[in-house]
């Protein structure tokens, strides 16, 4: 670990364990490990269709849910080996926006209070009036005007309202990360790229970073830096969003991709992509080699019984495949 990553994952994996004696059990992340600079604010994306892993791993980076194995190191720090007040710290700098607009709300309470809540349990002001101003500059860093929002219960506002509310209510702390769970998926498309754009805002006139949960990579490539695809848990592809979106290496993301509409009513889809039908549940005593191999259009023998380790096929991109990697 060094001083210029902000945020280091090592070897990462969470596995629930479920039935009589818990003998049955679902790996929900294996073996993932990256990290995110210090310096540079950026905009990290996971992506991977449901029961990936994706928001496990956001979940166990906030600290909802312990690990099975490997780390969660902020600033060089275990989370899970924290003080009471490194701790209250890293809550503090590292938040989360989540998918449901509405569901993140109260619906007894007015809106105002999902920013007295943080003002009061960090002690970010002395009196009314200096926390008054602090939800009026945070609402503005995010387009609202309090005199629009505050006062008026959830169901009085859009749902894009309300997502820039969870917006100015992580502004207020003034975090160094944010991790966004499909935070656009549940909100009209016309609005979505005022979310979007909303980010990036923040990460270039204000040094936030992002980790950005999402299954739509239309969004990720227009957002991000850098992309992690998962699939089952494991990481298939990941590096420099343009390496990975225009030079694909991984069979599974090049079904991804290729199953993206082009915006051209000249340029039609030829054939129909279909995968092979994948079990829900991952059991971790029926997986030896590679995760996508019931599915690989590739695959051979080797793919079953051997685990593909992740690769480095160019700067800043790498593939976990034994195929491509041979």
């Amino acid at each position: 670990m060094t001083k210029k990553d902000l945020l280091e994952v090592r070897n990462l994996t969470k596995v629930f364990t479920r039935g009589f004696f818990g003998k049955k059990h679902t790996v929900a992340v294996d073996g993932v490990s990256f990290r995110l600079p210090e310096g540079e604010s950026i905009i990290f994306t996971i992506a991977g269709e449901s029961g990936s892993g994706k928001t496990t791993i956001a979940r166990l980076i906030l600290g909802f849910i312990k690990p099975t194995s490997g780390e969660i190191l902020y600033r060089g720090r275990n989370i899970w080996e924290m003080d009471k007040n490194e701790w209250r710290k890293y809550r503090r700098e590292v938040q989360a926006i989540f998918q449901d607009p509405y569901g993140s709300f109260n619906p007894l309470h007015k809106v105002d209070h999902i920013f007295w809540i943080p003002i009061r349990k960090f002690k970010l002001a002395e009196t009314r009036e200096e926390a008054y101003d602090l939800i009026v500059k945070s609402l503005e860093a995010v387009g609202l005007r309090a005199e629009e929002v505050l006062g008026k219960y959830p169901h009085q506002l859009s749902g894009g309202q309300r997502q820039r509310l969870m917006l100015a209510r992580a502004f207020l702390l003034r975090p160094r990360l944010i991790i966004a769970d499909e935070p656009v998926s549940m909100i009209d498309a016309s609005l979505r790229a005022n979310i979007l754009n909303l980010m990036l805002d923040l990460k270039d006139k204000l040094g936030v970073s992002f980790i950005y949960i999402t299954h739509d990579l239309s969004t990720a490539h227009y957002v991000s830096n850098r992309i992690m695809i998962l699939y089952r848990g494991v990481i298939t592809e990941m590096g420099d969003i343009d390496k990975v979106v225009y030079n694909p290496v991984h069979p599974y993301v090049q079904l991804l991709l290729d199953s993206i509409p082009v915006p051209d009513p000249e340029e039609r889809w030829r054939e129909r992509i279909t995968l092979p039908k994948m079990e829900l549940e991952v059991e971790e005593e029926h997986i030896h080699g590679c995760k996508f191999y019931e599915r690989c259009p590739i695959a051979n023998d080797k793919c079953r019984n051997t685990k593909p380790q992740l690769v480095e096929v160019e700067e800043n991109h790498w593939v976990a495949c034994l195929k491509t990697n041979s």
